[in-house]
């Protein structure tokens, strides 16, 4: 039976963190509402419970051995005003035709985690915005306050909070439904693309692989095999993660396990500190270091080795595999040189941590005409560094995190559909950060799937992913 894992200077409680300075939080003047919605929603049920964490636990333990691949994805910002269920399938279809094609082509299990149901918090790089000479508190999302440009509606609520855990148990519940009720069903497969992709390329390429699967399946029933009732082909693991910014709300959705000992958050399975909020000291990194559930940790171009050895001891101090996910988020430009010395420091160090790939938040620019894009071409740059770094330190490459949509948005340069600088008023709906739409988000699962196939061809490789138990 694993323990609460210990910190070399003071005990963790679910409270600790509020003896710490606390980055990127908002200021509520109201705190006796503050105070009573935060004793609901310790009143209320987790929304995830420590069986799924402790069995993604598992997943991710696989993936930081090199016998699977992390697919982390979803909204850049969840929205009050946006939840509706077609708007959540499609999201998660798109990240299981991403699975599929980095499954098939690399013949790699893919553990496959979402920005949803419950990414709703956000970091500003300023607390307030000017507009016309009017200042207001800067929009931290729906859960904090409203993006529209009134100061009733920037001031910050407390109460919203309750609307956030709402609307993230709707949404687990559909998604729960989705992954287990049969809309995964790999027999499926060719009814998951979109009608408007139907005449892209991407959709024609997805349309040819999803034919090979289910010529698969038929040989597999023909051979006798009972492909039908096998949970792995008509079922998936799906887990919900987000940015751990707002700890008010994930103690108060905190438990601790009567089974282990250990302490859950149940607002999501995972959760990651951003790199506004990894502060060796700060509460963020206190908060999560005493918590069971598997954490992210995002490491932009500034990080540096020594504070990356002090954040390791914090948050894996007994190097559990599959604990924690180091998030490298660089830039295109910058990652040739950022990424190297921190890969170097934790393989001298021998830790055991899995490296994903954030490429979208170190390449965001804003164009002439006012709107903030990602280039298409600078993503798949990071990735394809990303891969040659790790590939030259003999290091694992374990996973990507993406901003991504399974709407039709022009949010991003680029692509196959070669969205350009006009083309991005057509369709820019996002709240915060420009996301990736499904044929952009299928492309670049195509092109990773070849670069990870390569990748595991390579003589001194990690096991074939056949040996690992994260399913598919």
């Amino acid at each position: 039976m694993s323990q609460p894992m210990p910190h070399p200077q003071t005990p963790w409680t679910p409270t600790s963190w509020r003896q710490r300075p606390a980055a990127q939080m908002p200021v509520y003047d109201d705190l006796p509402t503050l105070a009573e919605v935060e004793e609901r929603l310790a009143a209320s049920l987790p929304l995830v419970f420590a069986g799924e964490i402790r069995t993604l636990r598992q997943h991710l333990a696989e993936v930081a051995a090199g016998r699977a691949f992390l697919l982390q994805g979803g909204d850049c910002a969840e929205s009050f005003a946006d939840f509706n269920e077609r708007a959540i399938t499609d999201t998660f279809r798109v990240l299981l035709q991403m699975a599929v094609i980095l499954t098939f082509a690399a013949a790699c299990p893919v553990v496959k985690v979402g920005r949803m149901a419950g990414q709703f918090a956000k970091p500003r790089s300023s607390s307030t915005e000017t507009r016309n000479g009017t200042t207001l508190p800067s929009y931290r999302g729906d859960i904090v306050n409203d993006l529209d440009f009134t100061a009733e509606a920037r001031h910050p609520d407390p109460r919203r909070q309750l609307r956030a855990y709402a609307q993230s148990a709707a949404t687990l519940n559909l998604l729960r439904a989705l992954a287990q009720g049969g809309f995964a069903d790999l027999h499926r497969v060719q009814q998951w693309n979109f009608d408007f992709l139907r005449a892209s390329p991407q959709g024609a390429r997805y349309r040819d692989l999803a034919s090979r699967i289910s010529e698969t399946l038929a040989f597999m029933r023909a051979c006798g095999l009972d492909a039908v009732a096998d949970p792995q082909v008509r079922q998936v693991n799906f887990y919900t993660s987000h940015e751990a910014l707002l700890l008010g709300y994930e103690q108060a959705l905190t438990r601790c396990d009567p089974q282990t000992g250990e302490w859950y958050d149940g607002s999501a399975h995972f959760l990651w500190i951003g790199e506004r909020t990894r502060q060796v000291d700060g509460a963020h990194v206190e908060f999560l270091r005493g918590i069971a559930n598997p954490i992210g940790l995002k490491l932009g171009p500034t990080a540096a080795p020594d504070t990356l050895l002090r954040l390791l001891d914090a948050l894996n101090p007994d190097d559990q595999p599959g604990r924690l996910t180091l998030i490298s988020r660089m830039g295109a430009d910058k990652i040739a040189t950022a990424l190297p010395p921190l890969i170097r420091v934790v393989q001298r160090e021998g830790r055991c941590v899995i490296w994903s790939c954030d490429p979208m938040h170190g390449n965001t620019l804003e164009t002439s005409t006012g709107y903030k894009t990602r280039p298409f071409t600078r993503i798949l740059d990071e990735v394809r560094q990303f891969f040659a770094i790790h590939r030259a330190e003999g290091s694992i490459p374990g996973g990507v995190h993406f901003e991504l949509t399974g709407q039709d948005v022009t949010e991003c340069l680029g692509g196959a559909q070669a969205i350009t600088e006009q083309g991005l008023a057509v369709r820019y709906h996002t709240l915060c950060d420009p996301r990736l739409n499904a044929s952009q988000s299928l492309e670049l699962a195509f092109l990773i799937a070849e670069t990870l196939k390569d990748y595991r061809r390579e003589p001194g490789a990690n096991a074939s992913a056949s040996e690992g138990n994260s399913d598919s």
